[in-house]
């Protein structure tokens, strides 16, 4: 697994907290964190799939956005995730889920971290497939 860069404490803990592979791969200017077998909420297929997460210039004080993820999930119940779009990253074409925190931004500097993103994601895609 690479480590092209070196992860921020909270987020390293996080990381290796998971059991599971992870990557830190720069790519051009981007940083970002790779999760493989990654477990997406109940209610989605496929039941494993590799979730990105691309770290702003000014983290941890800015927010991360969005997820992507490899290969692209479908709800279980046939209907189409809403705000989707590809992005090529890694060589392979990735699923990136425009799923952004409510205005005002309720990131806290010091606070949030790439774990506390992963658990709003799972989140707001988990209350999209209840919610159907």
């Amino acid at each position: 697994m690479r480590r092209d860069f070196t992860p921020y404490d909270e987020d390293l803990a996080y990381l290796e907290s998971l059991g599971t592979p992870w990557e830190a791969v720069r790519e051009g200017s981007r940083l970002w964190y790779i999760l493989h077998e990654y477990q997406p909420p109940t209610g989605y297929i496929p039941e494993a799939v590799s979730a990105a997460f691309m770290l702003p210039p000014a983290y941890p004080s800015t927010q991360i956005d969005m997820v992507y993820f490899h290969p692209p999930l479908k709800r279980g119940d046939g209907k189409n995730p809403a705000a989707l779009a590809n992005h090529n990253l890694d060589g392979k074409q990735w699923q990136r889920w425009s799923r952004h925190r409510p205005a005002p931004v309720d990131w806290k500097d010091g606070v949030d971290f790439l774990g506390t993103h992963v658990a709003y994601i799972e989140g707001v895609i988990s209350a999209e497939v209840e919610g159907a």
